[in-house]
């Protein structure tokens, strides 16, 4: 680009989801339920990890650390998403979009490395039940998940330490409901290829590794599985299958946006929507709250509570 077409970059105009009037409220409508049953889900597992001492076990302390980053998760952009409904330019700061780049990738990362303890741990108490208590004690899971945490910052440093450095051109216009990689690269002056080779081998190919070495495990212990016990093989089999499925959840969506070169496709709204929205409300129900212990707990709150 030309020198003259730089500018110091102030703000961002987010495009939005849409904006057809038609189609506005009813998606607010749709989107702020969803946006609900997201908060007060997570929040109640995290409350009930936290409070009822038959959840005080590994499996569930991971679980509650899940729920809370999807709570986290989804509040990084569902109000960016709730207000462009309402908003004829939407707006963000420059310092905002960063910032929210920053948090959105450090709890996507956590979430990775998080899924990937969460698997080790079913292994062991499948393949190791005896030694479970030991391999798996309250200080290995709170330093497994310390360790998640810190790879999550990482790799989120490295995201904002290289966009701060980009030189933007006019417009400033996202063509998305928040700020992400992808969107705001294609707004700097400057050839990005080596940028987006860098993203995508940090941010994709990260992902598209984890997600093999996640499916291979667990396809390892869907195999050992057949020499148990009926009884054992069956809630094993339950607890595996939902963990699949919500790393394929998780894990699918960010391959599609990171693990390609930065350019625009029809479905990358949609797909934007599934992991950052849709995908957090879907953990609970395919995770946790169907789960008998989790059950269980809920009805001792509602006793004591309701």
């Amino acid at each position: 680009m030309e020198e003259g077409n730089r500018s110091t970059v102030t703000e961002f105009i987010l495009l939005g989801l849409t904006k057809s009037s038609e189609l506005q409220l009813l998606l607010f409508v749709i989107f702020l339920a969803v946006y609900a049953a997201t908060v007060l889900s997570n929040l109640l597992i995290v409350v009930l990890v936290a409070c009822e001492p038959q959840l005080h076990t590994p499996m569930y302390m991971l679980l509650g650390n899940l729920s809370f980053l999807d709570f986290c998760y989804s509040s990084i952009t569902a109000p960016n998403l709730l207000a462009g409904f309402f908003l004829q330019v939407q707006t963000i700061s420059y310092g905002g979009c960063v910032a929210q780049i920053f948090f959105f990738h450090f709890i996507g990362g956590i979430k990775i490395f998080l899924l990937t303890i969460m698997a080790y741990d079913r292994y062991v108490a499948i393949f190791h039940p005896l030694r479970y208590m030991s391999m798996m004690n309250q200080a290995v899971c709170a330093g497994l998940v310390g360790v998640s945490w810190a790879g999550g910052l990482i790799h989120s440093i490295i995201q904002v330490s290289i966009i701060v450095q980009l030189p933007f051109c006019s417009p400033h216009e996202l063509d998305n409901f928040y700020c992400d990689v992808p969107q705001v690269i294609k707004l700097a002056c400057v050839d990005t290829f080596a940028v987006e080779l860098l993203m995508v081998s940090n941010s994709g190919l990260m992902t598209l590794l984890g997600f093999l070495v996640l499916l291979v495990s667990y396809s390892v212990l869907l195999a050992k599985l057949s020499t148990h016990s009926s009884e054992g093989r069956a809630k094993a089999l339950s607890t595996c299958t939902s963990h699949l499925t919500v790393v394929t959840l998780i894990f699918g969506p960010c391959i599609y946006i990171y693990a390609r070169p930065f350019r625009s496709f029809p479905m990358d709204k949609a797909v934007s929507v599934l992991y950052t929205v849709v995908t957090p409300v879907l953990n609970p129900v395919i995770y946790t709250l169907r789960n008998k212990d989790m059950q269980l707990a809920v009805r001792k709150f509602r006793k004591l509570h309701l």
